[in-house]
C-alpha cells in the first residue's frame, strides 16, 4: 500500500534543527500497517456488510477482501449495489449478495447472517448508526450479550509509539459504574487482541486526585479497586488520572504519581461519551490521528466507520475486527456471551 512518509526524529532525540541529530523515515500510519501485517496468513473474516449503497462504504469492504482481511457478505438492495460498482469500477467478483429492500431490512439481514453463523463480524455500510445498532440490541433477534456494548476508537497518534485506544466516544453517553465495569473490560480484551504485551488503563478525568465534588474522580477510584479485587481483569488500572499525567511521563513525575500505569496508558477511559468523543477529535484535527472505530461487547465486533473516513482508517478498523476474531478462535473460553 502507498502511503506518504514524513521524516520524525529518533525517539529521545532533540530536533534535528537544534541538534543535528539523524532522523528516521516513519510511514505516517506505521501502527495501523503494523496492525494490518499482522493480520497476514489469517483467514479472511466473513463479514456481514450492512446496506454498502455508497462508493466509499462498498469501496472499503471491497478493498478489505483484497487484502484479505474480510471476506464480504454484501447485504442491501442487489440492483443498488450493483449500479454503485459499475458506476466506480467497483469489481463484485466472488462477492456474495444477500438481497434486502430498504436500510433497516439490511441491518436486521446482516445481524441474520451473524446469529445463522455465516459471519463472523459485522460491518456498517451506508445506513445510519442507530439502524444498525437497533438491530444489533434487539432482545430476541440481535446480538446482545451479558457485557456492555461499548465503543472504542483505536488511534494511530503521531509521534506516540503504539495505538491508543480511547473508551467510549460514541455508545455510553453517560455511563453508570457498573457500564464502566464492561466498558473497561471490553477496552482490556480489545488490547489484547492487538498484542499489548502489557495493558495499561488510565481512567481519565479532570485531576488526579479524589474529589467528591467531581464523581468520575470516585468511579475511577472504585474501578480501580474492584480491578484489585479481580471483578475487573487483564491489565493494570490507575485512576483518577489527568489526561498528561496519563500519557505523558515527565508530567506524572512533576505531580509525584507513582504508577506503572501514569504517564504509560496505552487504553484511556473517559468519563462520559462527551469527553470522549471531543478528545478523540482533538487528536484527529489537531494532532492529526486517524482513528479506527470498533464496537465490543455483543456477539461479534461490529466494524462501525463514519462516511467521512478515509480508507485507511476503513482497512485498519477491518484488521481490528480480524485480530479480535483470531483472538476470540483460539481462546473460545474468554468470547463473550
Amino acid at each position: 500500500m502507498k502511503t506518504n512518509t514524513i521524516e520524525k526524529p529518533a525517539r529521545g532525540a532533540a530536533p534535528a534543527a537544534s541538534a543535528g541529530k539523524p532522523t528516521v523515515k516513519e510511514s505516517r500510519h506505521a501502527r495501523y500497517e503494523e496492525l494490518m501485517a499482522r493480520c497476514k496468513g489469517l483467514p479472511p473474516t466473513p463479514t456481514a456488510v450492512a446496506y454498502p449503497c455508497d462508493q466509499s462504504s462498498l469501496e472499503g469492504a471491497l478493498e478489505a477482501a483484497k487484502l484479505g482481511l474480510i471476506a464480504p457478505i454484501l447485504v442491501g438492495p442487489a440492483e443498488t449495489i450493483k449500479m454503485v460498482a459499475a458506476k466506480f469500477r467497483l469489481d463484485l467478483a466472488g462477492c456474495e449478495i444477500v438481497d434486502a429492500p430498504d436500510s433497516e431490512t439490511a441491518a436486521a439481514k446482516a445481524v441474520e447472517q451473524v446469529r445463522l453463523g455465516r459471519a463472523e463480524a459485522l460491518m456498517k455500510g451506508s445506513l445510519h448508526t442507530d439502524e444498525l445498532m437497533g438491530a444489533v440490541v434487539r432482545r430476541d433477534t440481535g446480538l446482545r450479550t451479558a457485557r456492555r456494548i461499548s465503543h472504542c476508537f483505536v488511534m494511530d497518534v503521531p509521534g506516540h509509539d503504539t495505538p491508543l485506544i480511547i473508551t467510549d466516544a460514541a455508545v455510553n453517553v453517560a455511563p453508570t459504574l457498573e457500564d464502566k465495569v464492561d466498558i473497561v473490560q471490553n477496552a482490556i480484551d480489545l488490547a489484547q487482541a492487538l498484542g499489548a504485551p502489557e495493558v495499561r488503563v488510565a481512567i481519565v478525568s479532570a485531576m488526579e486526585t479524589v474529589n467528591p465534588k467531581i464523581p468520575s474522580t470516585v468511579e475511577a477510584a472504585a474501578l480501580c479497586k474492584m480491578a484489585d479485587r479481580g471483578q475487573i481483569t487483564g491489565a493494570l488500572l490507575d485512576g483518577p488520572l489527568a489526561l498528561d499525567n496519563a500519557i505523558n511521563l515527565e508530567a506524572a513525575q512533576v505531580k509525584k504519581i507513582d504508577s506503572p500505569v501514569a504517564g504509560r496508558a496505552n487504553v484511556l477511559v473517559a468519563p462520559d461519551l462527551e469527553a470522549g468523543n471531543m478528545l478523540a477529535k482533538s487528536l484527529t484535527f489537531l494532532a492529526g490521528a486517524v482513528a479506527a472505530g470498533i464496537v465490543l461487547g455483543a456477539r461479534v465486533p461490529i466494524i462501525l466507520t463514519s462516511r467521512a473516513d478515509s480508507m485507511i482508517t476503513r482497512l485498519a478498523s477491518c484488521a481490528v475486527a480480524a485480530l479480535l476474531v483470531q483472538a476470540r478462535r483460539q481462546q473460545p473460553d474468554k468470547a463473550v456471551a
